[in-house]
């Protein structure tokens, strides 16, 4: 299958958006464009046509654009079909094992429920890229705002059985609040503090800290080690806990953080 070029933008005060273009056919995707201008001016740029916008989910920061984009370009809406009724402009409802062509790219769609009920993920295999939305951030995961903490751990240990390898592409510049907050819960964690030197160095030059990588996730995200004894302790339960209950407590401290 083709490979994909990504080109990211950042946009409003921490989103990413996401171009995806498969350079065999010219098929080209928005991925949850909270607005359209930054990114009819970066396909200009690159000389790309727009023809698909993919949504992880219905939040207006992931699909505020939608509907001027499809107006200037004729692109269609890709996004979950438990999401029908809210995604703006969606034509093309996808659920989890469906495999979306984005020209002669094939991506594989993921359910992954917690920071809202219809939440999906994008997974291009042949390339290694994962487009994650609020799910998975770098270093972190998403609210639970329309799911519940078991939902969400389902969720990321299905994200995090993807190959170390995969290139994760989150739709926030969370990374380096969500480092001030796992370097408390896992204080002697080389892979973390070695993480944090490098955010620091990338964002005092005014670099995004985005794509991480599975790899680097599974070892320093303290969301995806809910299941490790040293998480447990940090929130104050035995070793062996249902990771789930885990989960909830390292999400209930981390949103009063």
């Amino acid at each position: 299958m083709a490979k994909i070029v990504v080109e990211q933008i950042p946009v409003l005060a921490d989103n990413y958006v996401t171009l995806v273009h498969e350079p065999n056919s010219g098929a080209t995707a928005a991925v949850d464009p909270g607005v359209s201008e930054p990114v009819l001016e970066r396909l200009a740029a690159k000389g790309w046509q727009l023809t698909h916008i993919l949504n992880t989910h219905h939040h207006g920061d992931h699909t505020g654009g939608n509907l001027d984009l499809i107006r200037r370009t004729g692109c269609v809406v890709v996004g979950a079909a438990k999401d029908s009724e809210r995604i703006p402009g969606l034509s093309i409802e996808v659920a989890e094992g469906d495999t979306f062509l984005l020209g002669g790219a094939a991506a594989m769609v993921l359910e992954v429920p917690g920071h809202t009920s219809g939440h999906i993920a994008f997974w291009f295999p042949d390339s290694h890229v994962l487009f994650a939305g609020d799910c998975l951030f770098s270093l972190g995961c998403g609210r639970l705002f329309e799911g519940s903490a078991e939902d969400m751990w389902a969720s990321l240990k299905k994200l995090r059985e993807l190959p170390a390898d995969t290139q994760v592409y989150c739709a926030h510049e969370y990374t380096a609040g969500n480092g001030r907050f796992a370097r408390l819960v896992e204080r002697d964690n080389q892979a973390l503090l070695t993480r944090l030197e490098q955010v620091e160095k990338l964002r005092a030059r005014g670099l995004p800290t985005i794509p991480t990588t599975i790899a680097d996730e599974r070892a320093a995200n303290p969301f995806l080690r809910a299941d490790t004894k040293s998480v447990a302790k940090a929130v104050g339960m035995e070793p062996g806990a249902d990771p789930a209950l885990v989960f909830a407590e390292l999400r209930r401290r981390k949103d009063v953080f």
